[in-house]
């Protein structure tokens, strides 16, 4: 075979092995569209130096994951394109977290946006990402609650290499917020004086993961940091199980915080315990919880995500002040059973007492809130797939002046459609 050949035929080889690589990279790729229509609207009872927060927004969300090249080890690129569209607010009513403002005139944006990008890499049953990412784990839980998700910077690694196991593990140094198109560094949340507020971190780190030690016991534990700021440590079981004509659910989950290194937000001292137990029946479900803190202090967890504590899914608070006791009770029902499938209904009351916050009123506080909520996903025709959410809350604290919101009646509904473009 000549020279001329050999080059050729080593060009035509190494280009049909690249497509080969290359194939599972494109032919394993998807990609959707959502879009969401989001009014939200929060009505503050007593004197207030905001009357209310009210806006109505427009979002759109597209999203892309490659699939993997071939060979022992793939690669990939995901990306995330983020828009919102103002459709209703002023300045007198912001804050919302469905469109980001003006600290100094407190002006509404217009629209805002934003591109994530991913890059990706997988060996077997290992895949570690590195760009934006989101972690919906209990000591990291990105907020997918308003109009475009918050995310994360940083590197994510997942691995289901060990049967019956899922590991997690990662270090983050920037968050991008809800009603916001930048990265920030990190902090704790902090309402009603709860720690210092303004103490930033560049450093998340955390591992942990879940053994499903038979088919109907998953046992978790989970390890995090904010560096100079908080350690948590998390123990919890969810356990599904047969029980008469119905199913009983138990849900327990402990977590252990203290402060860490320099301690930028002030000390951190909290445990809190929790279980939540829900009956299946039929189309019934019927819960009931109790959350007890104890410590010096309320317990800490990142700014702009959800606590993942067993409240979670309240609308206006989160029952996390310091040595604060809640218990609750909720009921779901799922209107198939009348012959309504897609619709679903659910009620909720949460009591919380022996909140210790003297600089807003003394050590035996109480808040209280009743959630009632309704969805409907439309089942066939023209609007197949469109989902509607209507949520309404009434809360209630006696909370002195400076609490971050008193008391306040929330409303909030979402229209979305999330289709597939491949």
């Amino acid at each position: 075979m000549s020279k001329s050949k050999k080059i050729a035929f080593v060009g035509l080889l190494a280009a049909h092995t690249a497509s080969l690589q290359a194939a599972g990279f494109v032919e394993d790729s998807k990609a959707n569209v959502t879009l969401r229509n989001y009014y939200f609207d929060r009505n503050y009872i007593n004197q207030t130096p905001q009357a209310a927060a009210r806006e109505w927004a427009q979002g759109l969300i597209v999203k892309f994951n490659s699939g993997f090249t071939e060979g022992v080890i793939g690669f990939g690129l995901d990306a995330q394109a983020m828009m919102g569209l103002r459709l209703d607010s002023s300045p007198d009513r912001v804050g919302t977290g469905l469109l980001p403002y003006s600290a100094s005139t407190r002006e509404p944006a217009k629209e805002y946006s934003e591109l994530g990008l991913t890059a990706k890499v997988k060996m077997s049953k290992t895949e570690l990402q590195y760009g934006t990412v989101s972690t919906f784990l209990p000591i990291a839980f990105a907020s997918p609650t308003r109009l475009l998700p918050q995310t994360f910077r940083g590197t994510y690694l997942q691995s289901q290499d060990i049967n019956d196991v899922t590991v997690h593990a990662g270090w983050l140094d920037r968050i991008n917020l809800r009603d916001s198109t930048d990265y920030q560094k990190m902090r704790v949340s902090a309402p009603n004086g709860r720690f210092k507020g303004t103490a930033e971190s560049d450093a998340f780190y955390f591992l942990g993961g879940d053994y499903a030690w038979s088919k109907s016991l998953t046992l978790k534990y989970y390890y995090a940091q904010l560096e100079d700021i908080y350690d948590k440590n998390y123990f919890g079981f969810v356990d599904t199980r047969e029980l008469g004509p119905g199913r009983l659910t138990s849900d327990f989950r402990f977590y252990d915080s203290k402060d860490h290194g320099s301690a930028k937000a002030g000390k951190v001292d909290n445990r809190n315990t929790a279980l939540m137990l829900t009956y299946q029946l039929g189309v019934h479900r019927l819960g009931a919880g109790y959350m007890q803190l104890t410590g010096d202090t309320a317990m800490p967890y990142l700014f702009g995500t959800e606590p993942l504590v067993i409240t979670e899914g309240t609308l206006s608070s989160e029952f996390l002040n310091p040595k604060e006791r809640s218990w609750q009770v909720k009921y779901d029902y799922d209107f198939v059973g009348v012959g309504v499938p897609g619709l679903r209904g659910m009620l909720r009351y949460v009591n919380g007492d022996n909140i210790d916050l003297p600089n807003l009123g003394g050590d035996k506080l109480k808040e209280s809130e009743k959630d009632i909520e309704l969805s409907y996903v439309i089942q066939s025709g023209t609007f197949k797939d469109v989902a509607l959410r209507v949520r309404h809350a009434w809360y209630r604290n006696d909370f002195g002046p400076g609490a971050t919101h008193r008391d306040d009646n929330e409303l909030r509904v979402n229209i979305d459609y999330t289709f597939a473009l491949w």
